[in-house]
């Protein structure tokens, strides 16, 4: 079950305590490395989630994982977050987190989809492509699909730009099936 609003209010005062405690990169660097253990270790969300591991299980859990390798306020947020009871919705204010400090800024994330690996020069060359529509810097990420035969898929800024084999022929696939230049006859 996720809660969009709970996560934003959360990530958002988060953001305040940071900015105003001048730690927000160290924050920032923080949740990226607790959102590397919720998207590594499956069991370490389905315990967060539980409702039959105790507050106390799940702070010294937090403790042994995190303490000393994070910041005091980090530390002391997600602590807080085990002791309103809001465990259940920790990755989602992670990465709500993540998102609102990318916003804060100017980082544009983009997603690109390739049947094959890119090699490090053409990455280059798409960034400074794509730098050219966005202000800001560009974050990015790139995924490997050989469902897509050939081509590329992107995604920026809630914007898709599907430029894959895979389209091309399901369009295809369309107009055969529905053929507008044959009369229809019943």
């Amino acid at each position: 079950m996720q809660n969009p609003r709970l996560a934003a209010r959360y990530a958002k005062s988060l953001m305040d305590i940071a900015i105003e405690n001048s730690k927000l990169d160290t924050m920032y660097n923080d949740m990226l490395g607790l959102d590397a253990i919720c998207n590594d270790s499956k069991d370490f969300v389905s315990m967060m989630k539980s409702p039959i591991v105790t507050a106390s299980t799940k702070q010294n859990v937090i403790k042994a994982i995190i303490e000393g390798k994070v910041d005091d306020i980090t530390f002391k947020f997600i602590q807080l977050i085990i002791v309103k009871g809001r465990e259940f919705f920790l990755p989602e204010i992670i990465s709500t987190f993540i998102s609102q400090y990318k916003k804060h800024n100017n980082i544009n994330e983009v997603l690109l989809t390739t049947s094959e690996p890119m090699d490090e020069e053409m990455k280059t060359k798409l960034v400074q492509s794509i730098q050219k529509q966005f202000t800001g810097t560009i974050d990015l990420k790139t995924k490997v699909d050989s469902s897509i035969i050939g081509g590329f898929i992107l995604e920026a800024n809630n914007n898709l730009f599907d430029a894959s084999i895979l389209r091309d022929l399901n369009d295809i696939k369309k107009q055969f099936l529905t053929n507008i230049y044959v009369p229809d006859i019943r």
